[in-house]
Order: C-alpha cells, then structure tokens, then sequence
C-alpha cells in the first residue's frame, strides 16, 4: 500500500480547518486493526471492513476480511508525526478514518473518525446484531475529537472526599470493582440522553483513549489510569447520581465526570495498562472511599491542587514513576490501594503467575475456562484438564493471549487471569441464552 500524502488537521484561531499534504519521504504510520463480534463476544468471521478518509468517504483505502476470531490482520496507515501529540499543539496529533463492517447475517456497523497516532496499534470493535432482515442500515458511530484537542468544558470543582450528608447513606461497606457502569451520554439532567450498560475495565479503557495520548511516557499513562480508576470508583462507591434520583453511575460529560464515547476505538498499550491496574485506586489515610481524583489539561484550562495532564507527561518524561506523579499533584499522603473483591468473575486471581510446573485448582481453573472459551474461539487448542501446567496449556494461553491483545508469553499473570475469566464469563451466558 502506498499514498502520495496524509492529511494534517489545522485549527486557526476561528476554528476553522484547513488540509496539508505531507510528501512520502517524512510520512508516518500508525496501525489499526477491527475486531468485530456480537453483544456477547462470538467472534464474527467473515466480516468485509471498508476503510476510507473522512475528507473522501466514498473511496475505499483498505477492505480487510475478518478471521475465525474475529479480527482483521493490522495494517498500517498514515498518521501525523508523533511529535505533534508530545506537546500542546495547533496541528491536529492524529489522523481520522472511517470503517464499514459488514456481514450477510449481521446489522452493518460504521464508524467515522477512528483516531489513530502514529507509531501505537488503535484497536477498533465493531459490535453486530444478528440481522432481522436484509439491507438493514445498521449503526453509526461518529467520534468526536480527543479532548486535548477539541473544545470541552472543563471540569466543575468538587470535594475529592464526598461527605456522607451529601450523598445519603453510602451503600457499599468496602470498595467493589463492579463488572458494568451505566454511563449516561450527557450531563446528568438530560433526560433525553441514553444510558449505556459497559463493562467496568471497557469503560476505562474508553476514557483514557479519549483523555490522554497513548504515545505518551508508561508511567504518564499509569498514572492517568490511576486518577481515572479512583474517580470512577468513588462514584460507585458513594452511590454519587443514584442518592440524587438518577438511574446510571456516570455521565460521559466532562464537566461532570469524564469524556466517554459510544463506539470510539482504543489503544493497545492503554488496554493492557488497564488490564494491569484496573482493581486499583487512590486513597488517603483513614479514609475509606476512593479519593475523587480531579485533573485537567495544564494548557487550555488550568487547576492549582489537581493533577495536570501535560504537567504529567512532562513528569514522565523525566523519569518519574506513577506514584511519584500522583503525590506531586495530590500531595504526599496519596497511595495506591487494591480493591478486595472483582464483581462478575468466577474466582480472583492467586496472587501469583501460573507458568509451566505450577499445579493445583488455580491450573485447573484456567484449564476448564480455556476449553469452554475454545469452544466459541477455535483457533484456542483444547487442553487436558490435569491440574499440571504444561506446555499444551501454555501453547493454549499463548493462542489466548494474541487473540486479546496481550503479550503472547504462555503465563497467566494478573491481566491474562481476569481477561480470560471476563471472556469465559461471556461466553457462558451467550451458551445459557
């Protein structure tokens, strides 16, 4: 594949945009790969992904054919220099693309202005209904700009500790990592926006696409999670919207709550960090609900007291680690704390890596989930179910692993327990339904 140019978005300072080429000789790449399945997780082979600029919608740059598993093969596409998402900028830091899906026995999905940054992997789900007739227009999803380089409102200021008056009685004794938030697509008294059922870890993956640039420092972007995990789960654990009358545990407005958007894609590096953290939050000495960890950009809109988003990728940029730039924002007495209990799972995680030579219940536990999920994903091997990891079962997490976007190692380390248990718990329910 090649093009003559890409196209840079500039803004001036009416808001207008205007188009740059960029010649071969300095372009740069991003990639991109589609995953489509159906609301319980099937894969959906067969699948035909459209791929076209917003700027000429009707030309086609890329068809791609989904696999056994669902997925499309990465490809790579031509996006900004990385430069221009490592400071503030006017130039517009990644490219925009639209998808198609479409299957004969599925409702079509669409998707405009997929954002993709260079030199990281943004990964696209298209979810499809099983079609009720032919032709069926299906769904459309259209991205709004990431809110470091669209026009937001910033957030308004609230206590990081809620006060139980406030609130009414607070609900849950401890902090719970619940299995979905019900996120309402607007500010909270918009009766006419929808609420939307999202599994917890997809709901912050979600977010910190939209907040943060994954081409940014690790440790800049763990500790964005951080602040975003502790936010969210103060929200759940006060029972903040439902003590005042309302039916859903977030809104996606960022005066309110933080910028998430039906349909957006992710990026790979933000999804495994989330994997990694997401039964973590932030807390104070002798308090028992998570900090309600505020921040804002540092360059548009500034706020004393709170973290910074460009203040910390600059931290990161000098080395600090993720708790280091937290309790430069939020003080010294900030740490991190782990949540006791994961709703909607089978069983928590050991508390160690399973690799070959360990035995016991914990092996054996994987072992069942793998073979239920290889019944739905085929190119998962069936494994005997012993007891004993050996290499079949090593080979069939491996399978597992490069399927679900993560490192394909054969080790079951805390990201891969949960994301297997999440898939088996899906797949289950689709076999009851």
């Amino acid at each position: 594949m090649s093009y003559s140019f890409f196209n840079k978005y500039v803004r001036d300072k009416n808001k207008s945009i205007r188009l740059y080429p960029a010649q071969m000789g300095t372009q740069t790449f991003g990639k991109l790969q589609v995953r489509c399945v159906t609301p319980n997780m099937a894969p959906i082979e067969g699948a035909t992904i459209s791929i076209s600029s917003p700027s000429q919608p009707t030309v086609i740059l890329e068809e791609l054919t989904t696999n056994v598993s669902g997925l499309t093969p990465q490809i790579e596409l031509p996006a900004p220099p990385i430069d221009y998402s490592l400071e503030p900028s006017e130039v517009q830091p990644y490219a925009e693309y639209n998808i198609r899906a479409m299957q004969p026995d599925y409702t079509p999905v669409s998707v405009a202005n997929i954002q993709l940054l260079a030199q990281v992997t943004a990964i696209q789900d298209a979810t499809m209904e099983q079609a009720p007739e032919p032709d069926i227009e299906g769904s459309l999803f259209v991205i709004p700009p990431h809110t470091l380089f669209g026009d937001f409102p910033p957030k308004i200021a609230e206590p990081e500790i809620v006060p139980a008056a406030e609130t009414g009685e607070i609900v849950l004794s401890q902090v719970v990592i619940p299995e979905y938030v019900i996120v309402h697509d607007g500010p909270p008294t918009d009766a006419s926006a929808a609420n939307y059922y999202v599994k917890f870890r997809d709901y912050i993956k979600n977010v910190a696409s939209s907040e943060i640039y994954a081409t940014w420092p690790e440790s800049t972007i763990q500790a964005n999670v951080l602040a975003i995990l502790s936010f969210t789960l103060n929200r759940v654990f006060t029972e903040w919207y439902r003590n005042q009358g309302f039916n859903f545990t977030l809104t996606s407005s960022t005066a309110f709550d933080h910028k998430w958007i039906p349909g957006r894609n992710i990026f790979d590096n933000i999804s495994l960090i989330v994997d990694s953290l997401f039964v973590n939050y932030l807390s104070r000495p002798n308090v028992r609900q998570p900090i309600l960890t505020q921040y804002c950009d540092g360059n548009r809109v500034q706020c004393p007291g709170w973290m910074t988003q460009w203040g910390s990728k600059n931290l990161g940029d000098q080395g600090y680690d993720a708790i280091s730039i937290l309790r430069h924002f939020y003080g010294e007495s900030i740490f991190i704390n782990t949540a006791p209990q994961v709703s909607g799972v089978p069983s928590s995680f050991p508390g160690y890596n399973l690799d070959i030579g360990a035995s016991g219940d914990n092996v054996r536990t994987i072992q069942e989930q793998l073979n239920t999920i290889s019944d739905t994903y085929t190119q998962i091997p069936k494994v005997a179910v012993t007891g004993q990891y050996n290499e079949q079962t090593a080979e069939a997490v491996k399978a597992f692993q490069s399927i679900f976007n993560l490192p394909p190692n054969g080790i079951v380390d805390f990201p891969t327990w949960y994301s297997i248990s999440g898939i088996y718990v899906a797949v289950t329910r689709m076999a009851e339904l």
